[in-house]
């Protein structure tokens, strides 16, 4: 395959997957659960793993700063390393969830299988809590992640750096949103 028909190729997942209606329903949701959750003095808990690790601190701080919705993660190494070694790694963000989760928050949890442990089982707390849940995934269509989610952002696809892509972009234009337009200024101007 020349590196022509492999760009083609590439790029036509995106076209296909980032501009559908269920894109579009799942920012609308996000949005509006994002607003309510600040409506109601909540924050919003982010959390991945890898790549999904840091596309969850970009939206923290950008819903923080750009949407003016308060946004955490629990991706500090000290709280990591602490709460992975005392309840095991598939249970550390549920029990950071246990630690820090008032009522009227909200967990946006990404994960582009959708299956990982310590992902699924913070969905699975964060239902218990009776918090709703924003997620993040790609592969398969029945994956555990998504069936717990109460806005589901879900890209067919097996390619890792598609879905995480696709993952950012989505999230950020809910923030984007959220600010009604997608140029302004994020830096302070002026003395």
């Amino acid at each position: 395959m020349t590196s022509s028909a492999f760009l083609d190729e590439y790029f036509e997942q995106y076209r296909a997957l980032l501009f559908d209606d269920a894109a579009r329903r799942g920012v609308e949701a996000f949005a509006a659960l994002a607003l309510a959750v600040r409506d109601r003095g909540g924050k919003m808990m982010f959390a991945g793993n890898g790549a999904s690790a840091s596309t969850a601190e970009h939206g923290a701080v950008d819903f923080t700063k750009q949407g003016g919705v308060r946004g955490v993660t629990f991706h500090d190494p000290n709280l990591m390393t602490c709460f992975a070694n005392d309840y095991g790694y598939d249970n550390w963000v549920a029990r950071a969830l246990d630690h820090y989760a008032d009522p009227g928050d909200a967990v946006v949890l990404l994960s582009v299988s959708g299956a990982s442990p310590s992902v699924v089982n913070a969905a699975r707390r964060a239902r218990e809590k009776a918090l709703p849940v924003v997620a993040f995934t790609g592969r398969a269509a029945d994956n555990p992640l998504r069936g717990l989610a109460d806005v589901d952002f879900w890209a067919p696809s097996h390619a890792y750096n598609v879905v995480e892509n696709l993952h950012a972009i989505w999230l950020t234009a809910t923030i984007d949103l959220i600010v009604g337009r997608a140029v302004y200024e994020t830096r302070a101007t002026g003395a």
